[in-house]
């Protein structure tokens, strides 16, 4: 209790016992279209190379991560570093070490790849949570557990390719805006009654779309984070009286953003919620578990003032993420490899929640007296049953809860 995080770009005063706290920046979208998508990609090239060299300063060895996808491959290029890492699992589905070893030996590097194993990704989530001081259900803070504990064996500095999703427009969600439908045309409160309906229906094919689409983009886009209605949580929950809904939270950046392009909305949205309460946080937690310093050149603020004058238009369509930065991106990498679909941090979560070996994990954790304090867990059981029978894909809602069990544990069970 009484615990509190000072926000990034803000500032502390504590003063003959009054405590100010205030924001001294805000970094907003302003989009230029005066410039050509050449233009925009010379000087993604030009600020990526400047920032790439600043942030590899130490009097220590650097080394990289290195995924299968662009960000963290044109970071890797651009740094010349001696030494790249990288995890991945078993499952070929899930498995970025052969790219990685491959795209490495072409830039003349060392590659040390290291393959996760199921038993041991479930033995360490206890662990995880600790570090984490609070609870967070991104499935992937267990490979970047991993992948900072093998890499902090060899170095003591590593680049990370954050923040380019949110600067140059990389979530394939970004792409729905470009989807419209003859849906669209009809009037938002029939598209409202509509979704209503479907939002009670069995899930099939299609019916996320009507439930989407049947509201604005403030109330249907809440970053990354959003993982169900109010209606579902009421009915999980004993004693659900929340302070603030997640439309509280999205508010103030929508209002902005106002005027602006759909994705120019969600890019403000994600830059101030998604990568402050996810994508950073896990990543310097994870780093200082394992004692390693991470460096993230796309979060220079150079980078940001010039991604955020950078259009849409060369940033989103249809059919691709990244436009103007896959071309930068292309004058120091293979074009395949700049233009790869993104991936994330692939992990097999959902096909482990089907293996009754890890599904009895969970099913443990939901019959426990914390989750009996908190959660009905009958309602909890039926979720794991559904998933469990391919009847609904809850993986996301399960590990959600299961996370925030583990984290209770260790904090107030166990300690």
């Amino acid at each position: 209790k009484g615990v509190k995080k000072l926000m990034p770009a803000h500032w502390l005063e504590w003063k003959a016992g009054q405590l100010t706290v205030q924001r001294y920046w805000q970094p907003k979208f302003d989009p230029d279209d005066s410039r050509t998508l050449e233009e925009w990609e010379d000087e993604i090239s030009a600020a990526m190379k400047e920032s790439v060299q600043a942030h590899k300063i130490a009097d220590v060895e650097v080394g990289s991560f290195l995924s299968s996808g662009v960000d963290s491959s044109y970071m890797a290029a651009l740094a010349h570093v001696d030494k790249t890492f990288t995890v991945g699992f078993a499952n070929k589905q899930y498995d970025e070490t052969d790219y990685a070893q491959e795209f490495s030996k072409h830039i003349g590097v060392k590659n040390y790849a290291y393959r996760i194993t199921p038993e041991e990704y479930w033995a360490n989530l206890g662990k995880i949570q600790y570090h984490m001081d609070e609870p967070l259900a991104d499935a992937a803070s267990v490979a970047l557990y991993f992948v900072n504990r093998e890499a902090s064996k060899q170095v003591k500095v590593c680049l990370s390719g954050e923040g380019a999703d949110e600067f140059f427009g990389g979530y394939n969600i970004y792409k729905e805006p470009f989807t419209v439908t003859w849906y669209d045309k009809i009037p938002l409160p029939i598209r409202r009654a509509i979704g209503a309906v479907a939002d009670l229906l069995p899930p099939v094919h299609g019916i996320n779309f009507l439930v989407r689409r049947g509201k604005p983009l403030a109330e249907r886009y809440i970053g990354n984070t959003n993982l169900m209605d109010e209606h579902r949580k009421k009915k999980l929950l004993k004693n659900y009286h929340p302070g603030k809904l997640p439309t509280d939270l999205s508010r103030p950046y929508f209002e902005l953003s106002k005027g602006q392009d759909a994705v120019t909305q969600m890019e403000t949205c994600d830059l101030n919620l998604w990568m402050v309460g996810d994508i950073l946080l896990k990543a310097d937690k994870m780093s200082m578990a394992n004692s390693l310093e991470l460096r993230v050149p796309f979060l220079d603020r150079k980078v940001f003032e010039l991604a955020s004058h950078i259009p849409t238009k060369c940033k989103v369509n249809a059919n691709q993420t990244k436009i103007a930065m896959r071309g930068a991106a292309e004058k120091t990498i293979p074009a395949k490899t700049a233009d790869k679909k993104k991936l994330g941090f692939p992990v097999p979560v959902r096909a482990w929640l089907r293996d009754e070996q890890y599904a009895g994990i969970v099913r443990k954790a939901f019959n426990t007296p914390a989750a009996e304090q908190f959660f009905r867990t009958k309602e909890l059981n039926a979720m794991l049953d559904q998933h469990i029978s391919g009847k609904r894909d809850n993986w996301r809602q399960i590990w959600c809860i299961f996370m925030f069990l583990v984290w209770y544990d260790e904090y107030f069970v166990k300690r």
